[in-house]
């Protein structure tokens, strides 16, 4: 089920240049007040971005300060479980939604190093016409992290954690 994660990240946050993607076809269907809660999320879900991050260090209050390894910006990651489970120094690919001064992943998260970076740059040779501020941007980047990390078993080792099993 976890594998499946990857393809609802790509089929909600992506599309061809010439298609519009789920979430803009969902925003204009709902119509949702731009004020209201739900709207703010809807928002933010819109904007979301892919990245490669690296964990820096522990936030002071909660989550942790990452950098954005492709476009050079630091941030707070408000996240319990890669708080409570990823050492400093680990590097991630993942979909984030920023708001007002932090920002939460969209659930998709890939343990990266250079070389599962590398093997899915080479086997999208595409990708290299990119200069590398644009190759982030590339919906085909993700694609291609994505189905490296599935085809290489590393996603076998991603474990999802519910930091709300005690509440209800």
């Amino acid at each position: 089920m976890n594998d499946l994660t990857l393809a609802f990240d790509l089929t909600i946050h992506t599309a061809p240049k010439d298609r519009s993607r789920a979430i803009d076809r969902y925003a204009r269907a709902v119509r949702l007040a731009p004020e209201s809660d739900e709207g703010f999320v809807l928002e933010a879900m819109r904007r979301a971005r892919f990245s490669i991050i690296g964990i820096l260090r522990r936030h002071d209050v909660a989550g942790l300060i990452v950098e954005d390894l492709f476009r050079g910006s630091e941030f707070w990651l408000v996240d319990e479980g890669l708080e409570s489970s990823l050492p400093d120094g680990v590097a991630l690919a993942t979909r984030l939604y920023t708001a007002e001064g932090f920002a939460m992943t969209a659930g998709v998260l890939v343990p990266l190093d250079i070389e599962l970076i590398e093997d899915a740059i080479a086997d999208t040779p595409q990708l290299l016409r990119n200069r590398r501020e644009e190759l982030i941007d590339d919906r085909r980047f993700a694609e291609a992290i994505y189905r490296v990390a599935l085809a290489s078993g590393l996603m076998e080792q991603v474990a999802y954690q519910d930091t709300m099993s005690g509440a209800g």
